[in-house]
């Protein structure tokens, strides 16, 4: 696997955590926000890549949404993904103006999909891992296991859990296994 060099710079980071509080505060009708997001401050901003908005209130899941290939220009997606991370994840009822302040937000920009060949090789807290077979998906950022100080082959298994797969599906031979890495903050 390629190691991804993808790097923000302070200003970046401060505008999409900036731009995520936006978005929210657009979807709860906050009259002085913005209906669509404001012009970024570099082109890095625009580049076409995945990412993730992850939503928590007091330390406990409350949103998370992702585009895992990019879609358009990058800060867009993560404009989307706020709102669709306090909106419209199916998990949670939508965020409430009670809760906005309180809200912890970590975005996750991830960099190339590829196949993983050797689960062996799959490193916690570097790789970010989605397991596939037939319609059944599950996805996994690379900060979970490390959350929940999971080794690797449990991290394996809660993604195939995380896909309505049997626990070891991983194992099996028609189950595909793919690994990204993710800058995150």
């Amino acid at each position: 696997m390629t190691h991804f060099r993808f790097t923000l710079t302070d200003e970046e980071k401060t505008y999409l955590k900036e731009l995520v509080k936006q978005s929210i505060k657009f979807g709860l009708g906050t009259a002085d926000a913005p209906s669509t997001p404001p012009e970024p401050p570099t082109q890095t901003l625009r580049d076409e890549l995945g990412a993730f908005v992850t939503l928590k209130l007091g330390g406990t899941l409350r949103g998370c949404i992702g585009n895992v290939r990019g879609q358009g220009e990058l800060y867009r997606t993560v404009w989307a993904m706020a709102h669709s991370a306090a909106f419209e994840d199916p998990r949670f009822p939508p965020v409430t103006d009670h809760e906005f302040d309180a809200l912890d937000i970590e975005i996750s920009i991830l960099g190339p999909i590829e196949k993983c060949l050797d689960p062996e090789q799959v490193e916690i807290g570097r790789h970010g891992l989605i397991v596939s077979q037939g319609r059944y998906s599950g996805l996994l950022l690379p900060q979970v296991p490390v959350e929940w100080a999971w080794d690797r082959e449990t991290f394996l298994t809660q993604t195939c859990i995380k896909a309505g797969l049997p626990k070891n599906a991983w194992m099996y031979e028609n189950t595909d296994i793919f690994w990204f890495e993710a800058v995150i903050f």
